[in-house]
């Protein structure tokens, strides 16, 4: 019975990289990861909106998480990848700088987000976690992603 218990506060998470830093988000709300693909842009959309494209018949509005993050991004363009997620009904894909691995984190390995007021990103973050000789941030996908912003500019295109 024990046993079962420490299984239980373990959530898996999809880590991957964005300029020099590890995030992670959870694996639950990924569909799937593929390559950066071609985009339609849409006018008067914010800066981080790449665009949409066709995935098997759903419109799927692609945004590089970098720009969204205020994040400088490594040269390297060949490990790019989208992560498409699903939240609240709505597909996204968002770029990534590459894909490391699936993490399963305890709840107990997971520490707060330090105070600091100049941390314009901090309300993106869910907690850190602290890995055995690295830390990865875990976002926020509903507050990153703004979903509702995004459903907004899909119904524009659509």
């Amino acid at each position: 019975m024990e046993n079962k218990k420490i299984h239980e506060d373990i959530q898996r998470y999809l880590q991957f990289k964005l300029g020099k830093e590890k995030y992670a988000i959870p694996l639950l709300s990924v569909k799937e990861v593929i390559p950066p693909p071609s985009t339609t842009p849409l006018p008067n959309s914010p800066s981080y909106y790449i665009g949409i494209m066709n995935l098997r018949g759903q419109i799927i509005s692609i945004l590089d998480l970098r720009k969204k993050l205020s994040i400088i991004s490594k040269q390297d363009e060949a490990e790019q990848a989208v992560i498409i997620i699903e939240i609240e009904g709505v597909g996204i894909g968002v770029v990534v700088d590459s894909i490391h691995r699936v993490l399963n984190i305890s709840e107990q390995s997971v520490s707060e987000v330090p105070e600091v007021s100049s941390q314009v990103n901090a309300k993106y973050i869910e907690g850190v976690y602290q890995g055995e000789n690295d830390l990865t941030i875990l976002l926020d996908l509903v507050s990153v992603l703004n979903i509702n912003n995004i459903k907004k500019i899909q119904n524009k295109a659509a």
